[in-house]
């Protein structure tokens, strides 16, 4: 068994070092500039009473103010992930308040704005696109971005009630040039339904004994603005053409609400592939009724240039 006088002066000795490092602590602590610059505005504080509150000086030194500390968001190495503390003095008490940091405030807008941006089966770098990032060398391009520009100005007062029909070849940028619109008209708080049409047809096919079909075209008719996103590509039934998108087509129309396409066919040629859906004489009267909804709801614009996906 350890004697009395052993066990005495290992505690002694615990306790030695225990005050050595709490020393040490407290020089290392009041020597910060943050901390001085605080003492500093608060000259009535005691010795006694730093002392007292040193725990609170210390959590306030060791954290990030200003994203300096931290690699990223998700490995903030502050007490509260995505905060940064803000001290003040109450009745000679030292308090600490949390706030969102630059990059959680940075984090909070682009979640805010994905609200307004609804997606249907689109890849994640849609909801990266932006203006800035669009490359215009060619000069057809140009003309182009300045008529999405326009109508992203024209927003900013009233929603113009025509969007655009971007068509021509593969990898010319139609996509992520009215990605970097909705992301733009996000921040406008304007919604938009980005919807890759493929999927779209699947979707409502495998939707037709469900209820929410209904629900579904409702929010697509309803949306302030909507992007129908390679358009011809689909597989079109006569039912697809006729009561879904003839439906959204038709309420927009009627309410005088925007939608874009991005195809790799003008309107002519898409018509000639709608027409193809179902059998019967009617077909092409049918398919000539999409467009000029079409019509009524966009204006025709070319996109040409050199493919940047390859």
């Amino acid at each position: 068994m350890e004697s009395i006088q052993s066990a005495l002066n290992r505690w002694m000795k615990g306790k030695e070092s225990f005050q050595k490092s709490m020393q040490q602590m407290r020089e290392e602590v009041l020597s910060s500039k943050d901390v001085q610059a605080f003492l500093n505005q608060h000259p009535e504080l005691t010795g006694e009473q730093i002392n007292k509150q040193l725990i609170k000086l210390y959590e306030y030194d060791i954290q990030s103010k200003a994203c300096e500390k931290c690699p990223s968001l998700e490995e903030c190495r502050n007490v509260v992930s995505g905060y940064v503390p803000e001290i003040s003095l109450e009745n000679d008490r030292i308090k600490l308040r949390y706030h969102e940091c630059p990059r959680q405030e940075k984090h909070l807008e682009e979640v805010e704005k994905r609200k307004f941006v609804q997606s249907l089966h689109m890849p994640r770098e849609i909801h990266e696109a932006s203006f800035d990032k669009i490359y215009l060398e060619d000069e057809t391009r140009l003309d182009v971005f300045a008529r999405v520009k326009s109508f992203y100005d024209q927003a900013q007062e009233e929603l113009p009630s025509k969007g655009l029909y971007l068509y021509g070849k593969f990898g010319v940028g139609k996509t992520y040039m009215l990605a970097a619109l909705a992301n733009a008209l996000a921040e406008l708080k304007i919604d938009t339904y980005f919807i890759y049409m493929p999927e779209l047809v699947r979707e409502m096919k495998a939707s037709i004994n469900d209820s929410s079909i209904n629900d579904k075209i409702d929010r697509f008719k309803n949306a302030s603005v909507l992007i129908l996103d390679d358009m011809g590509a689909e597989f079109s039934s006569a039912w697809f053409r006729d009561e879904v998108l003839g439906a959204i087509l038709q309420y927009r129309m009627m309410e005088r609400l925007p939608v874009f396409f991005t195809s790799n066919y003008s309107t002519d040629e898409l018509e000639s592939i709608l027409s193809q859906s179902g059998k019967g004489n009617h077909e092409q009267l049918k398919a000539a009724r999409i467009l000029e909804r079409i019509r009524q709801v966009s204006q025709p614009v070319e996109v040409v240039g050199e493919n940047y996906r390859e």
